[in-house]
């Protein structure tokens, strides 16, 4: 028996001595849990119980120079679903389908998904106030609600192609919104509730909010008055010519800075699913490449006339055709210009003049100078999806491919590319590089960036230029751009008439563009402005007689918006051609005079308000022009 109870009491002390060391571990192990892993134990099971519901916030503003909004946001809000906590799916999916607008069975889909968070998106991505009062009201389980916000275009389709659009997730995906899309996303923010391992609220836990940084605010260099002030002459000009195509360009004459661009066919922004995506990913300013016509003789004679091939007042004959090689090309002209200047070369936009030119100048410096200007590149725009003209090879360049290029035919080329070029020629001969950026602000307005105006390099010499600027002017007042000319206003331009090409090759009979480019005012050239209506329907097929007048419009509106004064005193005299021209005449000053002293008039007609009998004011102002017929306004006291 002794033996047998020292075996017992022998393996008693071994289970208690075993026990003792057991526990001992156990509370170590304790003990080092409780204070060495405490915070890392309690990540873990913070990670275990939340679910984070993402919070959005605004994305940064798109301004115009002038700091109006052209895009903005809205309050909007997003559903999101604790799936465990969600009781009756099938029920609840039927509600929200009703509420969404859309199939109960898409619904359902993200109610079963085997996540701790689902959003409902894109069915539930950004619904209105409405759609997230009904929910509310509906008290559904496992339901939330966050806020959000989407993009608000004030101004519809105006500058479309420009500005771009957001995804689904607020992510730029063309244009502005695409190219700068670093700066203006926001930085997610996220709402953290507990809920145990069955989706119940753990309410003994605080719920915790993760601020959401707003992105940064762009302002652009567009000013956006006069961006509606082209739209609004474009726009009357679709309904009367129904175009298949217009580009609208306008640009500070000194700096490259963009000041307006349209690009029709219009898209809404916040509806792009609506349309092809030909029309919103197309800017046609910098996407479209076409035989410019007549506009592009701006390139040829500003070379000309920097190599010293030629003098403006040399007479040149015009028979209506000129043979180079063995080929007969024609000038728009039928019957020609006769005998004419240089300077009557480019006012009447003689075809032959221009080839003339070109055989001047010759293959290697009129390739050297298409380099200068910018033509056989991009020019750099900050704008998504420019393209580079087409440039026939110098290598494949013979007389008649220079003959036909110097007048505007055979290469093809963007519209940004021709209205860099034309401010070179106008500016003192520097070529700018365009921008459309002017400034990068944070949230709490502090400016992290700003561009400037860059200039590339001298094209011209500023003798050069001011002759270009003169002959310009010429061609408004005496030429074929005389639908432009403003009274009071020195503006100068070139018209442009370029047949389409097909598909296939070889020229659409019938089919043109019409175009014209305006620069004013031509002492200290402000606004560059480029107009292009293609194959407008109803009418004549002449740039002069189509797109000159529109341009003429938005340059008198732009220039008293920006209150260029007129001067009548410099400007050359309009050549009135009979029956086309209205004639215009000086208004005399009234002011002081009695009533009875003003004589009736067979130039233009009075109106008179007020009871007194002496003129306190008048309008138009003396020594300003009006066309024969128009009123004169006189308020007596």
């Amino acid at each position: 028996m002794s033996v047998n109870k020292q075996k017992t009491q022998k393996r008693i002390g071994i289970i208690i001595t075993f026990s003792i060391l057991l526990f001992s571990l156990i509370a170590i192990r304790m003990g080092y849990i409780t204070f060495f892993m405490a915070n890392k134990i309690n990540l873990l099971a913070d990670d275990l119980w939340s679910r984070e519901i993402p919070i959005q916030s605004s994305r940064g503003l798109i301004y115009d120079r002038n700091g109006k909004i052209i895009v903005g946001n809205e309050l909007a809000y997003t559903v999101a679903s604790i799936n465990r906590q969600v009781k009756e799916k099938e029920t609840t999916a039927e509600k929200l389908a009703q509420i969404l607008n859309c199939s109960p069975d898409s619904v359902f889909k993200h109610l079963t998904k085997n996540n701790s968070i689902e959003i409902i998106k894109p069915e539930g991505r950004r619904i209105s106030q409405e759609q997230a009062k009904q929910i509310i009201q509906s008290d559904l389980d496992g339901i939330y609600l966050t806020s959000d916000s989407k993009r608000y275009y004030p101004y519809g389709s105006t500058l479309g192609q420009v500005l771009g659009f957001c995804g689904i997730d607020m992510q730029g995906l063309s244009g502005i919104e695409y190219q700068y899309e670093d700066y203006l996303e926001s930085q997610k923010g996220s709402l953290s509730i507990y809920t145990d391992a069955k989706g119940n609220l753990m309410h003994d836990m605080t719920s915790v909010f993760s601020e959401a940084t707003p992105g940064m605010d762009i302002y652009l260099t567009v000013d956006l008055n006069l961006q509606l002030i082209m739209d609004s002459v474009i726009n009357n000009a679709i309904a009367k010519y129904q175009p298949d195509q217009v580009m609208g360009l306008m640009a500070d004459a000194q700096t490259g800075e963009i000041l307006a661009m349209t690009s029709y066919p219009y898209f809404e922004p916040s509806h792009y699913q609506d349309y092809d995506p030909k029309i919103y990913n197309r800017n046609l300013p910098i996407f479209y490449s076409f035989e410019l016509g007549s506009t592009f003789k701006i390139f040829t004679y500003s070379v000309a006339l920097e190599l010293g091939v030629f003098d403006m007042n040399e007479h040149f004959y015009c028979s209506g055709h000129t043979t180079v090689a063995d080929r007969k090309i024609k000038c728009w002209k039928s019957g020609g210009h006769g005998s004419q200047t240089f300077l009557e070369v480019i006012q009447n936009s003689c075809n032959p003049g221009f080839m003339e030119l070109g055989r001047r100048i010759g293959v290697d410096r009129f390739y050297e100078y298409l380099e200068k200007y910018g033509f056989t590149s991009k020019t750099g725009i900050d704008l998504q999806g420019e393209q580079t003209g087409i440039v026939m090879k110098k290598s494949q360049c013979g007389p008649v491919e220079l003959a036909t290029q110097s007048f505007g035919q055979t290469s093809a080329y963007t519209p940004i590319q021709l209205v860099m070029a034309s401010i070179a020629a106008v500016n003192g001969g520097t070529l700018m590089k365009p921008y459309i950026l002017k400034e990068i602000h944070t949230f709490a307005d502090e400016v992290v960036y700003q561009n400037k105006p860059q200039a590339q390099k001298q094209v011209l010499k500023k003798q050069t230029s001011d002759y270009m600027r003169y002959a310009l002017e010429n061609v408004c007042a005496l030429g074929t751009g005389r639908n432009a000319f403003i009274e009071g206003y020195r503006v100068g331009g070139k018209t442009g008439t370029a047949q389409k090409i097909a598909a296939q090759g070889g020229y659409i009979d019938g089919e043109y563009i019409l175009s014209f480019l305006g620069i004013a005012p031509m002492n200290q050239p402000k606004i560059v402005c480029y107009l292009a209506i293609d194959h407008p329907k109803n009418t004549v097929q002449y740039g002069g007689t189509v797109a000159a007048p529109l341009v003429g419009e938005i340059l008198e509106q732009s220039l008293n918006y920006l209150k260029v004064q007129r001067d009548y005193e410099h400007q050359i005299e309009k050549n009135l051609r009979w029956f086309l021209d209205t004639p215009t005449y000086r208004v005399e000053n009234y002011i002081g005079k009695n009533k009875k002293e003003l004589q009736p008039s067979s130039f233009f007609r009075y109106a008179f308000y007020g009871d007194g009998d002496t003129v306190i004011y008048q309008s138009p102002d003396p020594n300003e022009k009006i066309k024969e017929g128009d009123t004169i306004m006189f308020y007596l006291g």
